[in-house]
């Protein structure tokens, strides 16, 4: 009876816990500023891409790229519960603030990401499909689970996640890969480390706590200031590569080049800034402008095949 009662007791001390979370802590969990990012660039990728695809079919294409892509940012969250609770700008994330379970969000971005792929692969195309599932495992597991945490270059190489959504869009309109689907991966691709080397410089302490070796930490301010200059010139050379293949016109290439000459100004102007700056100004505005730099980037891409395909019906070309 004194064990039954013993057992009784322990039970009411450490009740089973059951999640509060709401529609909106779910919500979070799947990252929608980055999500919003991959669905630009995968939509950009099918506008951009020769041939037709149904409206459809188009949708249904998106809405999984999303879901994948939301996936990712689950099981990314889910991994790093650890060090997102110690570091200021995720603390407040669901699972370090308590509002979601580590396994509810496991199971979430498992079965995310097993729907996303194979509906984009019944209803679109294996490629496209593949493609999804290689990027959520590439970023999932190859960037959170092991680069993140081991190596300096973790942006650099972890970046190609980020870089596949226009392939993917590509590929469920022509069903394949060609050289230009490969420059709008490369654009995003050379992007990337300019981009969130600049949150790094203004963000090292975080980092530094948590132990994830981010290029400031391990190597120092100067030379992440010098890789984010020659990064930078990569990407306006990157911007400017669809019209010179000339997958896109010249007025493209002009509106590529000055956005691109911005982002290596912006780059300069961060080289410039001393270490241990305080302020972080100049970084916090590289940081700001790389966003804008590639919303607009793929925004003149689109802009450009709509203008080219009105300006063939005017003359004629439908």
């Amino acid at each position: 009876m004194a064990l039954i009662e013993g057992e009784a007791n322990v039970a009411a001390a450490d009740p089973v816990r059951i999640s509060e979370a709401t529609f909106r802590d779910y919500f979070e969990l799947l990252k929608p500023r980055v999500m919003s990012l991959v669905i630009f660039t995968a939509f950009a990728g099918m506008v951009v891409a020769p041939g037709q695809i149904n409206p459809v079919i188009g949708f249904i294409a998106i809405l999984c790229i999303a879901v994948g892509a939301g996936a990712s940012g689950a099981l990314n969250m889910w991994y790093d519960a650890d060090i997102d609770a110690v570091m200021s700008r995720t603390a407040t994330r669901p699972i370090p603030s308590g509002r979601i379970l580590p396994g509810e969000a496991l199971a979430f971005g498992i079965t995310l990401a097993g729907f996303s792929v194979a509906v984009l692969g019944l209803a679109v195309n294996t490629l496209a499909a593949g493609l999804l599932a290689f990027t959520i495992f590439f970023y999932a597991v190859i960037y959170t689970m092991w680069l993140k945490r081991w190596t300096p270059q973790n942006i650099v190489i972890g970046g190609a996640a980020g870089a596949f959504p226009p392939m993917i869009g590509w590929a469920a309109v022509t069903g394949g890969v060609s050289i230009e689907s490969i420059v709008l991966f490369l654009i995003i691709f050379l992007w990337t480390p300019a981009h969130f080397w600049a949150l790094a410089l203004f963000k090292m302490r975080d980092y530094g706590a948590v132990g994830v070796p981010m290029l400031p930490n391990v190597a120092g301010e100067k030379v992440t200031k010098d890789q984010i200059l020659i990064y930078a010139v990569l990407t306006a050379l990157a911007g400017v590569a669809p019209s010179v293949l000339g997958f896109a016109s010249a007025a493209y290439g002009i509106a590529a080049g000055l956005l691109g000459a911005a982002f290596i100004w912006f780059s300069v102007l961060c080289r410039r800034m001393p270490d241990g700056d305080a302020k972080m100004a100049p970084a916090k505005k590289l940081f700001a402008y790389s966003i804008v730099y590639l919303f607009a980037v793929f925004s003149c891409l689109m802009v450009d095949y709509y203008a080219a395909a009105i300006w063939s019906g005017l003359n004629g070309g439908f």
